[in-house]
């Protein structure tokens, strides 16, 4: 798996204390390698980069290397040597050196939009006249929404030997992150914050649950997989967001018919991107008409509305992201109905959660950490690993065309603000909108195109982005287009 060029600012930030931070990714449970003792060595090559290009967060085990007597040192140094520098981290210092990444932190005088919230920064915390817009309040938020990760040590997928994720389970991981998001908000409202003691809330570990890692979890990595695998998805493999959609529409819609008492996800998901065999190219068009129905049917006509999960994929361009759609999306963040982005480098799913100025605040599912049991109603569980006060970030026209929106409307009158901001949104477009709304769906067929669910493989990722499948009719009067 590919590693983002990042630049980081956590909770040290305030005080200028940046330290570097080793990634602790690994390639599979079988792969760890024990090296000989080569601490005087990468403690002089790590210092030069620790006093050069501080810039991650801080982890004490730094370049650590572990003894094996039974290899020469020679091999050992080599082995070390190899080792570090296929690390995630060496790759993110490598960029840095080679200039394809600035190294630059975020502006302490630019406003950043975080899932539909406003901050204005000031890092004169105590002559701040809105605490609330501080950049402590912000780094509050951000650490309180779900961060998962890829996990090891769970069982075996299905019939797979999978028990980690580790090289192809980050769109996966995102989507769950922006699910998880979808469901704080449903039960605790945006303004809700982790507290920082236990006892927890209940709902709130009920939350953690349905993402734990076994079947026995609603919308674990393994029902995940079970879900999709008429779109492709398998351990091991590795697809793109309008598959992963799709996914989440039919898991949801199977929980549904098992439980209807019980919804672990307790809104209508709506998938805005053509019919059922495929997605469809030209702006996807959020019908009213449709809308209405949905919730009509989930509410078993008991109800006129329900609340609404919205996931829209799209193409925005074929290598890159065409620039026309840039502040079309950065305008997204500051709907309140945003819940993020799934998208990042071609070959690198993040959640994307905010922006500033040009640059995209994620964050990032490629951390390997070992999979936990949230047990139920246990109030006093160690849920530290579901949260990350570290901000990364990526230049918003680095962003993989291929990605999808989403959003969360408690109700209709959130419904009907949701859409008129969309219609705004589409009116700045000029000819070329994100989405759009309308009443009844047109009669006409859009362009279509196939999902290209290679896009950005974790194993083999690839910039051919379908781009002989994105138009089939050059005719066709729509004005969205794909360039």
């Amino acid at each position: 798996m590919k590693d983002l060029p990042e630049a980081v600012v956590d909770s040290k930030f305030l005080q200028q204390n940046l330290d570097e931070s080793v990634d602790k990714e690994t390639t599979s449970n079988s792969e760890h390698k024990n090296l000989p003792d080569t601490s005087a060595k990468v403690s002089l090559f790590s210092s030069f980069f620790t006093s050069n290009f501080s810039l991650f967060e801080r982890n004490p085990s730094s370049f650590s290397v572990e003894n094996n007597p039974s290899k020469s040192s020679s091999y050992g140094w080599t082995t070390a040597v190899k080792n570090i520098i296929s690390s995630g981290s060496m790759r993110r210092l490598q960029d840095l050196v080679l200039g394809s990444s600035s190294a630059v932190t975020l502006s302490s005088t630019s406003e950043i939009w975080f899932l539909g919230k406003c901050y204005n920064l000031s890092f004169e915390e105590s002559h701040n006249p809105d605490p609330g817009n501080s950049f402590t309040s912000f780094l509050e938020d951000f650490s309180s929404r779900i961060w998962i990760t890829y996990r090891k040590g769970f069982k075996p997928i299905g019939d797979s030997k999978f028990t980690c994720d580790v090289n192809w389970g980050c769109m996966i991981r995102s989507s769950q992150m922006l699910v998880a998001q979808a469901l704080i908000l449903h039960y605790m409202g945006r303004s809700w914050r982790k507290s920082s003691q236990k006892p927890y809330d209940f709902q709130y570990i009920e939350i953690l649950r349905l993402f734990g890692d076994s079947s026995l979890c609603t919308f674990s990595i393994h029902n995940l997989l079970k879900a999709g695998k008429d779109f492709g998805l398998a351990a091991g493999s590795w697809l793109g967001p309008y598959a992963m959609c799709r996914t989440w529409e039919t898991i949801a819609h199977a929980n549904r018919e098992q439980d209807e008492h019980k919804q672990s996800l307790p809104m209508v998901l709506y998938v805005v991107s053509g019919d059922k065999d495929g997605e469809q190219g030209g702006a996807p068009v959020i019908c009213i008409e449709v809308v209405s129905r949905l919730c009509h049917d989930f509410s078993k006509e008991q109800l006129d509305w329900a609340p609404i999960l919205f996931l829209v994929p799209l193409v925005l361009g074929l290598e890159k992201i065409n620039p026309r759609y840039i502040p079309l999306l950065r305008e997204t963040f500051t709907f309140p109905q945003s819940l993020g982005i799934l998208g990042g480098k071609p070959g690198t799913s993040t959640y994307i959660v905010g922006v500033q100025d040009e640059k995209a605040l994620y964050l990032d599912p490629h951390e390997v950490q070992t999979a936990v049991d949230i047990k139920k109603d246990d109030l006093e569980s160690d849920c530290s690993s579901y949260h990350c006060s570290t901000v990364r970030h990526l230049s918003l026209d680095m962003i993989d065309p291929s990605l999808a929106i989403g959003f969360y409307c408690r109700d209709k009158g959130d419904f009907e603000d949701f859409c008129s901001r969309a219609t705004q949104l589409a009116d700045k477009s000029g000819g070329a909108p994100l989405f759009t709304v309308a009443q009844n769906l047109p009669h006409s067929k859009p362009i279509s195109h196939n999902d290209c669910s290679a896009l950005g493989a974790d194993i083999n990722s690839s910039d051919d982005f379908c781009s002989e499948n994105l138009i089939d009719d050059q005719t066709q009067e729509d004005e969205w287009q794909i360039l």
